[in-house]
């Protein structure tokens, strides 16, 4: 794993359409019991190079209901981009995850991660990547339905601030599948 992890951190695959330059940003241990998946580091965590070390990350954590010890804690936890790199900003906020990690890179961390008992979909890339036909229209209805993807799949919508209005016109949201998301990490973190 650490020979992968490695490799990763020297990818070049995108390197010439990446404004800031390629800095791949991945966490994950064989033990890893809960993988997330979101869309791509933003330029606070191009900066860090901690995963989500910015206000989606306390949004996350929040939902989650766990410490900052325990979400970076590979052994507990895996993150895994879509993709892995900053892509650059677009007309309404960052640019869509880079096509070329997924197809790259998951396959093969996932052959390393044998304990993975819950992955977290992150976003609507996520989400169409991994659920391909069983992804509905909308995230919105993603989310609504996201029971019929467990056990192994927990949908979610981005936790950015940018989403405050959809969490404000989806108030079920934080009533109803955030208790059931903290229901599940707590059983599989204790």
């Amino acid at each position: 794993m650490n020979i992968l992890l490695k490799d990763i951190s020297n990818c070049m695959v995108c390197k010439d359409h990446l404004p800031l330059g390629p800095r791949p940003i991945v966490a994950a241990h064989p033990k890893s019991k809960i993988v997330i998946i979101g869309q791509a580091p933003g330029t606070v965590v191009h900066k860090t190079g901690i995963p989500w070390d910015d206000k989606s990350g306390e949004n996350l954590r929040n939902w989650m209901g766990i410490t900052s010890i325990d979400f970076y804690n590979p052994e507990k936890i895996a993150i895994i981009p879509m993709g892995f790199c900053y892509p650059g900003k677009g007309t309404s906020g960052d640019l869509p995850p880079r096509k070329e990690c997924a197809p790259l890179w998951h396959d093969v961390l996932f052959e390393h991660l044998q304990e993975v008992e819950l992955i977290l979909l992150i976003g609507k890339y996520a989400q169409d990547y991994y659920l391909k036909v069983h992804s509905k229209k909308t995230l919105t209805e993603t989310v609504k339905k996201y029971k019929d993807f467990l056990p192994k799949y927990f949908v979610l919508p981005h936790p950015s601030p940018r989403n405050n209005i959809w969490q404000a016109k989806n108030e079920w949201f934080t009533r109803l599948v955030v208790p059931e998301l903290r229901k599940e990490i707590k059983r599989l973190l204790l």
